[in-house]
């Protein structure tokens, strides 16, 4: 078998070269950073407008408003009237469209390069101008709780995890579902949308950054003249917000109309604080991909085909976040099966690699495959956008991702086996099981408004 650092070495000589092209940037008087990176491939642009205010600076009373500000971003200008920013778009043969994380708030637009220019016009023109009209809003707030009906009350996994996080964090607002309780939808009123708008939207509190075919001083000149002319603004004093050490197991129960029952476990895990000096991040990184990052993985073929225990079964962890990490078990018990029986087994794989650890070639699969996707997302503009803009949302300058890379691929195998004992213990889970409830005769009639974002 080849060695893993050849393996790596030619997917790094075979990848698009345009994946790890440098990227150019430059800070505007307001504090507006611009980020460019071209890219020829097609005479096309993706441009993102980013905003650092995302889910978890909500305070109690307003969850959800960081998501309902995106959807009102929509909603026009002075200038530009109510929809009248899609339809521009489209008549320039582009797409747009927006999304909020816990994290940050962006907004982007694909669209031919000749249409960049009217993309920052628009996009500046709802940073500072946004019309917050009482009548929108009503409309759009009915909306937003249909999209939460729809994409969590609904769907059972969807509230599984929803009480899992409200578990596993006491005191961050992690615990809070981005798209809001419902109580707080209920509640909401225009002003507490224009105030989220009034705090956080400001160039000082944004970047932009833009992938294709394109000159970056070309970009830089148009972002002068059509962001230059915003003020920065003063922003609220963002406080630690620190979990307090968890002292023992959580456990918690959701019963809910379903096929199928789940178990989802959730360790305390950190993520990346100091990319160079770090270590555990990168090696929970291999972890998952060890048990779940390919067809051949562990999970797979012990408990799915070998024991039969698992209809399915899978791993999952972030190592970039603002706040604190969770890594991830869950899966739904085949039939005949129980869901204690499931947890253990999951439990077991996790002690498998506490015991006897990994093999040198299953780490360097699945080091192979980790990294091989890694790389290869980055194979369009927007993809490349969306890895930029995420990677300076949690405080990662965008030109590491290659050292980011590099670390994953000096992970050993005792690094792997090192944080499957540290961090997956008792008194650092939460464990959420689905009890399936028998499904209604008779689906909850759905709303006419239909979530757009």
């Amino acid at each position: 078998m080849r060695h893993t650092r050849e393996i790596v070495l030619l997917l790094l000589l075979t990848a698009p070269a345009t994946t790890l092209a440098s990227t150019h940037e430059q800070q505007l008087a307001n504090g507006l950073r611009i980020i460019v990176k071209e890219d020829r491939r097609a005479p096309t642009v993706a441009h993102m407008v980013w905003y650092r205010a995302g889910g978890m600076d909500e305070t109690n009373g307003t969850t959800g408003v960081a998501h309902v500000l995106e959807h009102m971003m929509f909603k026009g200008t002075p200038s530009v009237g109510p929809g009248e920013f899609n339809r521009r778009v489209a008549a320039a043969g582009g797409r747009d469209n927006a999304f909020t994380s816990r994290d940050y708030t962006a907004y982007f637009q694909q669209v031919p390069k000749e249409s960049l220019s009217e993309m920052m016009q628009l996009e500046a023109d709802r940073m500072r101008h946004l019309t917050l009209d009482g009548n929108e809003f009503a409309q759009e707030i009915r909306v937003v709780m249909e999209e939460r009906r729809l994409r969590t009350d609904d769907q059972p996994q969807a509230l599984l995890f929803e009480n899992l996080a409200a578990a596993a964090f006491q005191a961050h607002p992690y615990r809070v579902p981005v798209i809001g309780w419902m109580n707080d939808l209920e509640n909401m009123t225009v002003a507490d949308a224009r105030a989220w708008y009034e705090q956080w939207y400001a160039p000082n509190n944004a970047y932009v950054v833009v992938v294709g075919d394109v000159d970056h001083q070309t970009v830089f000149r148009l972002a002068e003249r059509h962001y230059g002319v915003l003020s920065a603004r003063s922003l609220p004093v963002r406080k630690p917000q620190d979990e307090p050490a968890q002292v023992g197991i959580r456990r918690l129960t959701v019963k809910a109309p379903a096929d199928l029952p789940l178990v989802m476990m959730a360790y305390k895990a950190p993520v990346i604080r100091n990319l160079d000096q770090d270590v555990d991040p990168y090696a929970l990184e291999m972890l998952s991909a060890v048990l779940a990052g390919h067809e051949a993985a562990r999970f797979t073929r012990h408990l799915v085909r070998e024991q039969r225990l698992a209809v399915n079964a899978a791993a999952s962890y972030d190592s970039t976040a603002r706040g604190p990490g969770l890594f991830y078990l869950y899966g739904s018990p085949s039939e005949g099966k129980s869901r204690p029986e499931l947890e253990a087994g999951l439990r077991a794989e996790i002690a498998a690699v506490q015991d006897r650890g990994v093999a040198v070639d299953e780490l360097a699969r699945a080091k192979a495959q980790l990294i091989a996707g890694q790389i290869y997302k980055l194979d369009s503009m927007f993809a490349q956008a969306m890895e930029i803009g995420q990677l300076e949302s949690v405080g990662i300058h965008h030109t590491m991702n290659r050292r980011m890379i590099e670390k994953l691929q000096e992970v050993t195998a005792e690094q792997v086996q090192a944080v499957a004992k540290k961090y997956f213990r008792d008194e650092q889970a939460t464990v959420a099981e689905l009890d399936p409830q028998p499904l209604p005769q008779v689906p909850r009639p759905r709303s006419s408004f239909a979530p757009r974002h």
